[in-house]
């Protein structure tokens, strides 16, 4: 209220034509000696919009940066690039915020919980079918009870590969015999009663299932303390999504060197140059995710639609932002493109396996 009586109130720096900063002389918008804006703004309005370009920039910029990053992310990489840069906002800055903003929003999202043990949708099928799921279970009694044996005398990797296979054929059993206690249920005409487990988890329910995996080992490696755990499946999905926020940035320097692989034999081009190519390309494939996690949660009927449309756009945008960045002709950048996709999945799986291991491995 008080700039519109009175330009200039809730502003320093501008009253006498010196910098609040050093004393110098101000003549124009900015102290040539500090660099400081001769405006120095005190108002609310100005203190979210510092908070907001504190974290990313945020400012015009973001509105020229984010369009081309859609639609022409080839040209935003070589300005970049070039050095045209003031116009753009950073892509370790976008990156960064982007990061920020999914798992700021996996972390608010509800958990699913799904449990399979005694829901009386599972009692829908004939007598004839329940007598066939009850002969499975005689025969997966029998291959439970020879993997136990076997796994009774067994010793290191031999000794967690059968307690893997054992608790991933109990699983199965649980739930083939939670299909069999629904249908008994309803043939009674109730619900049957969930069996107590001590761990406190939900019969049936998937968090159960893998609290149920057996994998110990006589050893005190990585692959025990996993197991370990694996006996508190929420605790391992927090920790999962903890480790993989905190070390997103190794996507970069796993990416970096399959960037240069593609131009091995072309110069001109520096591993600064593919750094800012990953990093554009890492933002635009998580706000992809973003965007597609939203729609497919709020309109469920749409979600093989989303997904094919992701699977659609994912190359298609490599392709732009490889010809573009690099002048490729359409050729080298088709043959890069497909290279780049064979790259991208083995990042991701060296990615992930980084993942379990510094977050379930110490």
């Amino acid at each position: 209220m008080a700039q519109s009586v009175k330009p200039g109130t809730g502003e320093a720096g501008e009253g006498g034509h010196v910098c609040a900063d050093c004393g110098s002389a101000v003549t124009g918008k900015y102290c040539a000696e500090c660099g400081q804006p001769a405006h120095v703004h005190r108002t609310l309005m100005h203190l979210g919009h510092e908070l907001l370009h504190g974290v990313m920039h945020f400012d015009g910029r973001i509105w020229r940066t984010l369009p081309l990053l859609v639609g022409n992310p080839g040209r935003l990489t070589r300005e970049w690039s070039q050095g045209r840069r003031t116009r753009y906002v950073s892509p370790l800055a976008i990156f960064l915020f982007t990061l920020f903003i999914i798992f700021f929003g996996l972390s608010m999202m509800p958990q699913p919980k799904v449990n399979i043990g005694n829901s009386l949708e599972n009692a829908a099928m004939t007598e004839a079918q329940a007598d066939a799921i009850r002969a499975e279970l005689v025969e997966l009694d029998k291959e439970i009870a020879t993997v136990e044996t076997a796994f009774e005398s067994s010793r290191g990797s031999e000794r967690i590969a059968l307690g893997t296979q054992k608790g991933a054929m109990a699983g199965s059993r649980a739930t083939l015999q939670a299909r069999i206690d629904a249908f008994d249920a309803a043939k009674a005409g109730g619900k049957a009663p969930d069996a107590p487990r001590t761990d406190g988890l939900t019969p049936g329910s998937w968090q159960a299932q893998v609290a149920d995996l057996n994998w110990d080992s006589n050893n005190k490696g990585a692959m025990a303390k996993i197991g370990k755990k694996l006996k508190n499946p929420d605790l391992m999905v927090y920790k999962l999504q903890q480790t993989a926020y905190k070390f997103a940035f190794l996507l970069v320097p796993l990416s970096i060197p399959f960037m240069w692989l593609l131009f091995l034999w072309r110069r001109g081009f520096t591993l600064y140059d593919h750094g800012v190519f990953v990093l554009y390309s890492l933002t635009f494939m998580a706000m992809l995710t973003l965007v597609a996690v939203g729609v497919a949660g709020a309109l469920p009927s749409l979600s093989s639609a989303v997904i094919w449309l992701v699977v659609f756009i994912i190359p298609v945008h490599m392709f732009a932002q490889l010809k573009g960045a690099y002048s490729l002709s359409f050729v080298s950048a088709l043959w890069r493109t497909f290279f780049l996709l064979v790259f991208c999945t083995i990042v991701l799986a060296l990615f992930l396996t980084a993942i379990v291991y510094l977050g379930l491995g110490h």
